[in-house]
């Protein structure tokens, strides 16, 4: 069955816009008799107990899910046979820069701003032996042979955005993003992702990875991020911006869901009243606006 998902880090409780976004991947799915489900990217940045309190969140507000919760850290073998198929396929190589000889480099030739320069590309047996022997570990990236890639979003229309030599593995054995999410999509069935928009340009470097793959990518719609008032994405340090935080202050669940209900043009306290009247065609362009004294104003934008 096609299905929808939510992919939280479990660095930190979700805050309003991580709520937001939930509740809109929650509702695409449910309104398009899709499957919805939660996966647990917790290959990085992980506090302990944080994804329990994340799921108990979700619940709280309404959000219900379909099958057991996924962790990628249970899914390491799939990573390591994606990337395993690319290198068999000869689009892969060894890449020993730093992070800061990378920030140093110069941009890839015709490639977007802090593209990867290609350094460890052309690098000869001897070169990398070297490079080994210096004990300077190895992340492994693809080797792309496109410089853009297109893909169409529901509420971007066609977008076509920069494709490097992406990190697939890091140096220290950690799978990347960018391949976990293809892998784990294509894997449960996920044909519909909703995210927020500032995961767009990282998005045609997924639809092209999906393609040398072989699997099908999803239908995108990237969303508009809550920011506070100085038009910065939101953060914990922004206030009260957590659901545990907004009980502190008074505020129930129902208040909260109302909030968001209202910040997408909505009078609802409930995500199943969302539900029966959600239309998204009617999704705002414009950012959400949380004012510093815990006012919520969707009529701004910075």
């Amino acid at each position: 069955m096609p299905a929808g998902r939510y992919a939280p880090s479990p660095s930190g409780e979700l805050h309003l816009g991580n709520l937001r976004t939930a509740i809109l991947a929650w509702l695409f799915a449910r309104t398009t008799d899709r499957e919805f489900l939660l996966r647990i990217d917790d290959l990085d940045r992980v506090r302990p107990g944080a994804a329990e309190q994340q799921l108990a969140d979700l619940a709280t507000i309404g959000i219900d899910w379909d099958g057991p919760v996924v962790r990628q850290s249970e899914r390491l073998p799939h990573y390591a046979a994606a990337v395993a198929e690319l290198t068999a396929a000869g689009r892969t190589y060894e890449c020993f820069c730093t992070r800061r000889e990378i920030q140093q480099a110069a941009t890839a030739p015709h490639g977007p701003m802090g593209a990867y320069p290609g350094t460890c590309r052309e690098l000869t047996d001897d070169q990398r032996a070297r490079r080994r022997a210096e004990g300077r570990p190895a992340a492994i990236r693809l080797r792309a042979d496109v410089a853009e890639y297109e893909i169409t979003d529901l509420l971007h229309g066609r977008y076509r955005g920069a494709v490097d030599d992406l990190v697939l593995r890091r140096g220290d054995g950690v799978p990347a993003y960018n391949l976990t999410v293809v892998v784990d999509d294509a894997a449960q069935g996920v044909d519909q992702v909703v995210r927020g928009d500032d995961l767009l340009p990282s998005t045609p470097r997924q639809g092209y990875l999906a393609e040398l793959l072989g699997l099908a990518a999803p239908t995108y719609a990237h969303v508009p991020l809550v920011l506070n008032a100085e038009g910065r994405r939101l953060a914990k340090r922004d206030g009260a911006v957590t659901l545990s935080d907004q009980r502190a202050e008074g505020n129930t669940p129902q208040d909260v869901v109302a909030a968001i209900a209202a910040s997408l043009g909505y009078t609802a306290r409930t995500t199943a009243e969302l539900r029966e009247v959600f239309d998204a065609t009617r999704i705002p362009a414009k950012p959400w606006i949380l004012e510093p004294d815990g006012l919520f104003r969707p009529d701004r934008c910075p």
